[in-house]
This record gives structure tokens, C-alpha cells and sequence, in this order.
């Protein structure tokens, strides 16, 4: 793990003015700090205080005055290791939080949030019995019970499983809510529950089913969604054995995207309508929210899956963004879903713009032939990045790209489809994307950049194990990138973490 490098306060505060001379000579590297903390409405007239915060920043502190606090408490060795820990632990970074304990066993023992997500079960209770309030009480961005929930670390230590319920046990005797939640950084409108904590984000079953039986909404709109994407079936079945509701949650939908069968078969027979559609609202994420047919076509699912959903109710004929099921599944080059469809309605004529893509689909080149991509309806805009993923689909990129189809054009979220060929962990389609010169600086609207895109999927994507991530990332640098100093440090797999560091050493003025 790469040292974690502690300078004093006094070391803080030169710095701070010397990036502040720096600043006002123009030098690109203090811009580049500068842009990376301060808004753009804030750089215009900047003091000694600004130039403070920006590298309390960067050292990972929220502010100047936490920063000198740390320092006259803890110290800033411990407290850097600290809050180390707490965003691994957030992240659900295990190795790393692994290599901190090992290394200052203690770590945790002054932050209750913490040693609640650590599960030190005595620790807790000592801390409980000095003050109970302690239970109830923000720690950090959370209270006690969401560390609890939203940490990954029996997926290190499950033999601690009984002290980890020992302290969910404590902390409800002490008053926590087993329907707390907390706000997404991304989605300020929209609270994870701890039971989406435990179940869709933690993967930790053992203590779902603690939150469920003790009172937990099993119908907090996001659990259900997310229990389709663990490789598994128990958050489903659990979910559901406790009074899960599938409607209006697109639960259904997220199935399909892993052509799962069992959990498709498995949401219909609790409710779950084939034929339900649910527009996003504001501020939602539109390119997950379609008709069930339109969504088997696009993901590539099977016939069996097709059949499955019409015999459910889904309805052949309902429309999508100016697209019937069958043109848009001819259109994504999904022949099951489209025989399916036919074999219920019957064929029907496509579109001049529909029977070029739809020979691209079938690996057909039309020379000569382009499209405007303001005349396609909105279900094809995107199609480009909704296909990437896909195996074998990189030809008929090629021949859509060669048809005029947008190929650096940002989805609903403002995630273009180079970031999310970095997202899979897809190099060589991200050779592609790359050799058309996308935008690089681009920022879509979870706040990423290609790179922290890259890392997010390392550990996100649900085919990251298979997939290759670290080609990707040095794709990335290689055509300059920028390298900020926080991925190194944070980057959620081990090996990651060490060609990052590597690459940093090596091209020490691409980091930022």
C-alpha cells in the first residue's frame, strides 16, 4: 500500500502560499488545483483562506479549520490513516481497510462509526456505555446504523457475523432506526435506505434479514432493484418472502440486463407486471426506464426470455420513443426478440433510418448511406452506447459509425460511450471510441471523469472479474489523462492501486 504521506501544519500553510504565488503567475499546475476544489464562480477573486481550504482539500480533509483540528487531537499521522480507513470503508475497499488495521490495529477505536463498520463488538459496547446517545448521533456523513449497513467488511471477516449483529442489536436497544437512510452524493433527492445498504450495495444477507425482522420497509424503492444484480437469488427471495412489492421499481427491468430467468420468473410470480412502464421523473435515470419487450431487445436477451415476458402480459405493440418493439429490436440486431414479436403480430414496415440500422445490425456495410441523426427517434440516438457492452458488437459499432450515428454523445446521466467502455473494462472497444477523439475532459453527471469512471466500474461492474480494467486505464493515460493524486489513494483493487502508483512515479507531471 502507498505510504500515506503526513506533512505538518506549518508544511500546509507554505504550501498554501505557494500555490497562491503560483496562482496569480498563471502557472498551469496551480490552475489545475485550483479548478480541481473551487467552482467556477468561486476562482475569481481568491484569498489566503481559499488557498488554506484547497489543501486541506487535498489532503483530504473537508476543510482548513478540520484539518488543524485533526492536527491538535489525533495528529495528522493518525488522522490521515483515519480517514483512509473511513473512505475505504465507504467504498468498500477491503484489502486496503485490511492493510490499515494490520497495521494500527487500534485505528478505529476513537470513531464510533467506524468501529461499528469494523464490527469491534467490545469496542462498541464500551463506547455505548459511555454514552448511549452515541446510537442516534451522526458520525461523520452517517449515523452508527448506515456504517453498519453500508460496510462491506464481512466480505473480509465473516466469521465476525455474530458481532456484527451483536452491534446492530446494541445499537437498536439505543434507539437507531432500522429505516434510517442517507443521502447519495450524487441523488440529494433521493435516500439509500440501510437495509439497500446491507442488501443491494453490501451484498450481506445475514444482516438484510436482521433489518427485515426487525421492522425494515422491504419497499424502500431501491432494494429490490439492486438485489437483481448479486449474482444470486437470497436478497430477491428475502425481499419478497417479507412483503417486497416489484411495481414501480424496474426491478423487472434490471433483471433482464442479466438475462436472469430465474429472477424474471421470480418477480412475475410476486406481482411484478410485464407490461409495466414507468416513466423516470425528474432528476431520474430515463435510459433505464422502458417497456419490458423494448428492454429484452436492447440488452440481448434470449427467446426464451421474449416468450417469457409475453406470456406475462407484455405488450407487442406498445411503443417506445417513436419505436415499436420489433422495428427496435430488429434495430439492435436482436432476431429472438424480433421472431418472438412477429410470431404474436406480425412483421411490419421499417423506417428508411430504421432499415439502415437494422442492416448494420445484420452485419450488412451500406455504402454511400449516411444518416442525420436529428431524424432518428429518440430510442436510437443512443445506441451506440446502449450496444458497447455486448459481445461481438464491435464490427457493428464500426458500421454505425460509418452510417453517422453519434458515437461522443452523453446518455441522460451525461455518460458518454468511451466512459462506459472504460465502465465494462472493455479495452479494445475503448481503442475504438478513443481513435474517433472523443471529448476527454468530459464530466457526466455522477460527477466522473473517463478515469474515476474506469476505477468506479473496477469494482462496480458486475463482469469486472473477466474484464480488463487496468488496460483501460492505461488506454486513458496514455492519451493524457490527467492522474489525480486521490486515485492512487483511493483506487478500490489492490493491483489497481500499484499501476497507478507505478504510473505516477513514472509521469509524475500528468498527476494533478
Amino acid at each position: 500500500m502507498p505510504p500515506i504521506k503526513t506533512p505538518s501544519v506549518p508544511q500546509l500553510r507554505r504550501d498554501a502560499k505557494r500555490l497562491r504565488r503560483a496562482w496569480d503567475m498563471g502557472e498551469p499546475a496551480a490552475r489545475r488545483r485550483v479548478e480541481a476544489v473551487q467552482a467556477p464562480d468561486r476562482r475569481t477573486e481568491l484569498k489566503h483562506a481559499d488557498f488554506l481550504h484547497i489543501v486541506a482539500r487535498e489532503n483530504g480533509f473537508e476543510s482548513w479549520p478540520r484539518l488543524t483540528w485533526a492536527a491538535e487531537t489525533v495528529g495528522l499521522p493518525r488522522a490521515a490513516r483515519q480517514r483512509q480507513l473511513g473512505q475505504a470503508l465507504a467504498h468498500g475497499i477491503n484489502w486496503r481497510v485490511t492493510a490499515l488495521l494490520q497495521e494500527t490495529p487500534d485505528l478505529a477505536h476513537d470513531l464510533f462509526g467506524q468501529s461499528c463498520a469494523v464490527y469491534d463488538r467490545a469496542r462498541v459496547a464500551v463506547m455505548l456505555d459511555e454514552d448511549p446517545g452515541r446510537a442516534t448521533r451522526q458520525c461523520g456523513r452517517w449515523r452508527p446504523i448506515a456504517h453498519l449497513a453500508f460496510s462491506r467488511y464481512i466480505h473480509a471477516r465473516p466469521e465476525l457475523v455474530a458481532d456484527m449483529l451483536a452491534i446492530a442489536e446494541m445499537l437498536l436497544a439505543n434507539g437507531a432506526d432500522v429505516n434510517d437512510a442517507i443521502t447519495a452524493e450524487a441523488a440529494p433527492g433521493s435516500p439509500l435506505s440501510v437495509l439497500y445498504g446491507a442488501i443491494g450495495h453490501a451484498d450481506n444477507m445475514a444482516l438484510g434479514r436482521w433489518l427485515l425482522e426487525h421492522g425494515a420497509n422491504p419497499n424502500d424503492g431501491e432494494a429490490l432493484y439492486h438485489a437483481t444484480e448479486l449474482g444470486h437469488h437470497e436478497g430477491l427471495r428475502l425481499l419478497l418472502s417479507h412483503g417486497a412489492t416489484p411495481a414501480g421499481t424496474n426491478a423487472l427491468l434490471r433483471a433482464l440486463d442479466f438475462h436472469d430467468h430465474g429472477a424474471v420468473a421470480l418477480l412475475l410470480e410476486h406481482g411484478a407486471s410485464a407490461d409495466e412502464f414507468v416513466p423516470a421523473g425528474d432528476g431520474e435515470e430515463p435510459a433505464w426506464v422502458v417497456p419490458a419487450l423494448h428492454q429484452a431487445a436492447r440488452r440481448g436477451c434470449d427467446r426464451r426470455m421474449a416468450d417469457l415476458l409475453l406470456d406475462a402480459g407484455a405488450d407487442p405493440l406498445r411503443p417506445y420513443q417513436g419505436a415499436s418493439a420489433w422495428a427496435y429490436a430488429r434495430v439492435f440486431g436482436n432476431r429472438d426478440v424480433a421472431e418472438a414479436i412477429a410470431g404474436r403480430t406480425g412483421t411490419a414496415a421499417l423506417t428508411e433510418e430504421e432499415a439502415l440500422l437494422a442492416r448494420a445490425a445484420d452485419g450488412q456495410d451500406s455504402p454511400g448511406r449516411y444518416i442525420d441523426p436529428a431524424r432518428l427517434p429518440e430510442a436510437y440516438r443512443d445506441i451506440i452506447r446502449t450496444i458497447l457492452h455486448l459481445p461481438g458488437r464491435l464490427d457493428h459499432l464500426r458500421r454505425l459509425v460509418a452510417l453517422g450515428v453519434e458515437y461522443d454523445r452523453p446518455d441522460a446521466m451525461g455518460v458518454t460511450p468511451v466512459q462506459v467502455a472504460g465502465w465494462e473494462g472493455l479495452p479494445e472497444v475503448m481503442a475504438y471510441l478513443l481513435s474517433l477523439r472523443p471529448d476527454l475532459t468530459h464530466v457526466n453527471r455522477y460527477g466522473g471523469t473517463l478515469l474515476s469512471t474506469i476505477l468506479h466500474g473496477s469494482t462496480n461492474c458486475p463482469a469486472a472479474a473477466v474484464r480488463d480494467h487496468a488496460a483501460c486505464l492505461e488506454l486513458a493515460l496514455t492519451h493524457g489523462v490527467a492522474l489525480p493524486r486521490a486515485a492512487v489513494e483511493f483506487a478500490g483493487r489492490e493491483d489497481l492501486a500499484a499501476f497507478l502508483q507505478d504510473w505516477a512515479e513514472a509521469h509524475p507531471g500528468q498527476v494533478v
